[in-house]
């Protein structure tokens, strides 16, 4: 077991002013948002998943123009599956409901990856810019591609959810772990297990990571306000990584619906769902997950899940309707305000002393 008490990892090992990083949160955000949380001290982060190469690079061209501070990028690292033809086209039946009720044809679905992980086309792209801190969901990417990212000085970060992930991952090269708690919107960034008994809460992970590990560890999950920061701050955390507090900041590009169902009731009831992409990933509940269940073991594989509900998305947005839509939140969602990025950044660290 490592010796090291939290008191004795740094408190800023961070290239920026504030201990805070905004979540990249793929789909509600870009740039904008970004340079408003670095231009405000904290570590703003930009999402590339669902992002071409010319959007990669035209995104960094946008940041780096405007702001000369750090920024983190963030990457997914998951393999890209084989087709199941079989599984797929029975969920496509098991779908038929809901497209009849949008006369949606079947058969004009085509199944697609949807997001792409890193790969050498993106960090050629990167080495243009050499941001200072470049961060991973599901693990890590391959060796050599790691190492070429850490031979432009970026600090590496990724996430974990259980303390088995973050000693892989510090066995593995990364400057700092992001604890993430079962609390966190979006995505779960498991990648060592599948098993969802296996989470636990930001607070319980934190502390557990810390004695097993001694790199910094950044603590992300249910994070709406001054008060969760000093909490976590206090309990041994280096940094804390927030992003549903970030999603009504008029910087955000997150949709009126989305935005509508945050400020709702609906957002005290949020729960882990696969519909959407083929992993689990916390969102507000609504229609889709009601009427399927919230998770499926029928659901194709990640990231292939997501091209079957897409044109269901679309329909029902049309008619201003988040029935359909991956409304991702985080629990503590209606603690969240609609703050300016930057005045929300300095907020949140009000509380503690850095």
């Amino acid at each position: 077991m490592i010796s090291s008490v939290p008191s004795e990892r740094s408190k800023h090992f961070l290239p920026s002013e504030l201990p805070v990083i905004q979540a990249p949160m793929a789909g509600s955000q870009g740039s904008a948002l970004v340079v408003a949380v670095s231009e405000a001290g904290g570590l703003g982060s930009l999402p590339c998943a669902m992002l071409s190469s010319e959007q990669l690079d035209l995104e960094l061209s946008r940041i780096t123009q405007a702001t000369a501070r750090a920024f983190n990028v963030n990457f997914f690292c998951h393999l890209q599956p084989e087709p199941d033809p079989t599984r797929e086209q029975k969920w496509l039946e098991r779908m038929s409901v809901f497209y009849r009720e949008f006369d949606i044809d079947p058969a004009s679905i085509k199944p697609a990856a949807g997001r792409l992980p890193f790969s050498a086309e993106s960090a050629e792209i990167l080495e243009c810019y050499k941001p200072a801190v470049v961060s991973f969901h599901f693990g890590l990417p391959a060796k050599a591609l790691l190492n070429r990212v850490k031979s432009w000085g970026s600090m590496v970060l990724s996430s974990a959810t259980t303390v088995e992930e973050a000693v892989w991952l510090q066995e593995h090269g990364v400057d700092a772990i992001i604890a993430q708690g079962v609390e966190a919107g979006g995505h779960r960034g498991m990648f060592l297990t599948d098993d969802l008994n296996s989470q636990s809460g930001t607070e319980t992970l934190l502390r557990n990571i810390l004695q097993s590990t001694d790199l910094p560890v950044i603590a992300a999950g249910g994070i709406a306000n001054e008060n969760d920061v000093k909490q976590l701050i206090d309990a041994g955390a280096s940094a804390v990584q927030a992003g549903t507090a970030y999603l009504l900041c008029p910087e955000a590009a997150t949709s009126e619906i989305h935005r509508a169902a945050l400020q709702s009731d609906a957002a005290c009831n949020t729960e882990l769902t696969n519909l959407f992409s083929g992993r689990p990933a916390r969102g507000i509940r609504n229609h889709f997950m009601e009427q399927v269940g919230p998770l499926s073991a029928d659901v194709p594989v990640f990231p292939r899940a997501t091209s079957f509900v897409a044109p269901l998305r679309a329909a029902a947005e049309k008619q201003q309707s988040g029935d359909f839509s991956p409304l991702w939140a985080g629990q503590n969602a209606l603690n969240c305000e609609a703050l300016p990025a930057a005045e929300l950044t300095r907020k949140l660290v009000s509380r503690v002393s850095f």
